[in-house]
């Protein structure tokens, strides 16, 4: 099991058989230009109809923007950021103990994406953690190092923060009320995954992850800022997304797409690798209640173009997502009405 822990394996010269993509499936590098208008958004600003405004310009001409001024406190990141490499270098016997390739536990490391259903793997490790309601979760979490659970806890409080106000600003940019999607999704799950991509031999055969959407609701991303690797889709071309300082990159998910009716996208990314430096990152995912049916507002198929989406609960699309290879297609086409 540990040959699967890429983060404790040291010494390539070549990538091994396993991790190399088809040509036609590679990353082609050269070819990546960067984006250089990604929205970035002050959600300091008093005037909250313009932040409005630009949130719902933002998810529908991108799919994804970069926040500033969002209230999650520098030392609270920079403490999440210090524990995960904290973690990530422990000996491989310590973190075999919290090993899983079981995508239904709430608490694992693994690797790749589903090492048991893929071909090709991904060049990635990855803890992955249900953090919400924490009370439950964290008596799971590792207990090594000593000062994670207090600090990933912390993240999470002033993460959850940002999302539940996100999702209000987003909200009310579909024309909705303000609480309407929050009341939509019950009582939503947060999900974390501390994602560890290290130096890579030939970054260009390989992926740290794919081209993919997000299955939840939205994403909130915190970038590396020393290492880039954070890839969108923008029309028919692959950009690299800088990351700004102090900022969170925000993804729209599938679940924002299929309550919105289409009128916002859920963005195409993946996360590239390379030669000399370790990267992390750290994806928050919120997410609605297992339970909740994802349906479009009526507010926004009252004009009589219908509903895009059929009814589904969060379950059904989580477990169909989790079945699949991860670039294999876009997962909300199989929910699409008939």
């Amino acid at each position: 099991m540990d040959a699967k822990i890429i983060s404790s394996r040291i010494g390539f010269s070549n990538l091994p058989e396993s991790y190399v993509r088809q040509e036609s499936e590679r990353p082609r590098l050269s070819e990546v230009s960067t984006c250089e208008n990604i929205p970035v958004i002050d959600l300091g600003g008093e005037d909250r109809s313009q932040i409005i405004q630009q949130v719902g310009d933002a998810c529908k001409n991108y799919g994804f923007f970069q926040v500033i001024n969002h209230g999650v406190s520098l030392e609270a990141v920079a403490k999440m950021v210090a524990v995960g490499h904290e973690f990530f270098r422990l000996p491989v016997e310590e973190k075999l103990k919290v090993y899983s390739d079981d995508p239904t536990k709430t608490m694992r490391l693994s690797t790749s994406f589903n090492f048991n259903k893929e071909k090709v793997h991904n060049w990635r490790d990855f803890l992955r953690l249900h953090c919400y309601p924490l009370h439950k979760y964290v008596p799971e979490w590792p207990s090594n190092p000593p000062s994670f659970k207090q600090i990933v806890s912390n993240y999470c409080r002033e993460v959850r923060e940002l999302g539940c106000r996100l999702e209000e600003l987003i909200s009310e940019s579909l024309g909705l009320k303000k609480e309407e999607i929050k009341n939509a999704l019950g009582e939503q799950e947060q999900h974390m995954a501390v994602n560890y991509y290290p130096p890579c031999p030939e970054p260009e055969l390989t992926y740290g992850l794919p081209a993919h959407t997000d299955p939840n609701l939205l994403t909130i991303l915190f970038q590396d800022l020393g290492v880039e690797g954070l890839q969108v889709l923008k029309g028919d071309n692959w950009v690299a997304v800088h990351p700004h300082p102090n900022a969170f990159v925000i993804n729209i998910g599938d679940q924002l797409q299929a309550l919105s009716n289409g009128k916002y996208k859920s963005v195409w990314h993946r996360a590239i690798v390379n030669a000399n430096q370790a990267r992390m990152s750290v994806a928050s995912f919120f997410c609605p209640s297992y339970h909740a049916v994802i349906r479009a507002s009526k507010t926004l198929t009252d004009d009589g173009s219908g509903a895009i989406y059929r009814d589904f609960t969060y379950e059904e699309y989580y477990n169909k997502f989790w079945s699949r290879k991860l670039d294999q297609d876009h997962c909300l086409e199989h929910f699409k009405q008939q």
